[in-house]
């Protein structure tokens, strides 16, 4: 089995799966330099936090001063990364108890080691979201506003998107959203890293409404 999650004594297989991810995030900055954008936030989601992990590392590596600030987006039944942040130990700490999320592909909760050591030095925020949130963010993406392109992306995929718009629309979200300096200027990174993977389940958020909230509105 080759898993992208790296512990102690096996690090360097989950090392290589993270310098493909590099790829990725290279050509975003190429297509970004090329269209004269410049980023100032990037929500990253996050199970192991590998992807996350070697996208934050890229962009910080690459344009420094300039890299955008990170978010890190995970579910709160698996938000391995939110809580080990408010223990404030500077060491990774595992979830317990049901990992039960809609989110399917972000439910780990455990860290990997390589992907702790970047993004509790380099994130700027970590969030923990119901699953209302990565729905609203499916829903929005397949039917945006008009002029944009749809976008068809599964649940994993689409939790930035939710939390990106929980943060600038929702009234409880005022405080966050003026410290994380998501005002008028901010141009925001979003990656979806997944389609529609388990077609029942897109089905029935994007069509029939499933995890509806009335915070999403």
């Amino acid at each position: 089995m080759v898993q992208d999650t790296a512990w102690d004594g096996y690090e360097q297989i989950p090392g290589w799966i993270m310098q493909g991810y590099l790829t990725l995030a290279a050509e975003i900055l190429e297509q970004m330099q090329a269209a004269s954008i410049r980023a100032t936030h990037c929500f990253l989601q996050a199970g192991v936090g590998s992807f996350a992990a070697a996208v934050t590392a890229f962009l910080v590596a690459a344009l420094g001063a300039e890299a955008p600030r990170i978010i890190i987006v995970e579910p709160h039944a698996a938000d391995c990364f939110y809580r080990s942040a408010l223990v404030g130990d500077g060491t990774a700490h595992a979830v317990g108890g049901s990992l039960q999320t809609l989110m399917a592909g972000l439910a780990c909760g455990e860290p990997s080691t390589l992907a702790w050591n970047i993004l509790k030095d380099y994130s700027t925020a970590f969030m923990s979201c119901p699953d209302y949130l990565a729905a609203n963010g499916m829903r929005m993406l397949a039917a945006p506003v008009a002029g944009d392109q749809p976008i068809v992306s599964g649940e994993s995929g689409a939790a930035g998107a939710g939390a990106l718009h929980w943060l600038m629309c929702n009234p409880a979200a005022a405080a966050q959203r003026e410290a994380l300096g998501l005002d008028a200027e901010a141009q925001v990174l979003l990656i979806s890293t997944e389609g529609d993977t388990v077609p029942n389940i897109y089905r029935s958020v994007v069509w029939q409404g499933a995890y509806a909230d009335v915070d999403c509105v």
